[in-house]
């Protein structure tokens, strides 16, 4: 069965999703360490992002460089962080976080899941940028 980032990938489970390409896919983590905060994936569904062959790897990072402009451009913040942990999900991923200070990066932090509108928004916000 494929996992939850394929089945968004797919579709299958909502999502608000800021943009795609062949390669790659990017949207709102729902349970955000900051507003903005955005997920970007290959289309492909491999555990480690060490494992992807070279051209996706550089496929995906080429699109994170992507969002992560429109990310600093939409949300007010001094820069957009990157970090890929991958623990909790077996499908390689970039997190796009905008910072203001270190402890935003700070995934040990409570989960607390942002709601419809906040996410609607931001979402909104961060397309206009890609335009």
């Amino acid at each position: 069965m494929p996992g939850i980032f394929a089945q968004i990938i797919a579709g299958q489970i909502p999502s608000y999703k800021i943009a795609e390409n062949e390669t790659c896919f990017a949207f709102l983590d729902v349970f955000p360490l900051a507003p903005g905060h955005t997920l970007v994936v290959p289309k492909i569904e491999v555990d480690n992002i060490h494992e992807l062959d070279t051209e996706t790897h550089a496929a995906l990072f080429a699109f994170s460089k992507q969002i992560a402009r429109a990310i600093g451009k939409a949300i007010p913040c001094k820069k957009v962080g990157m970090a890929v942990v991958g623990l909790e999900v077996p499908h390689a991923h970039i997190h796009l976080v905008p910072l203001n200070q270190v402890a935003d990066l700070d995934f040990s932090k409570p989960k607390v899941k942002a709601s419809d509108e906040s996410l609607m928004h931001v979402q909104k916000l961060i397309q206009a940028e890609l335009l």
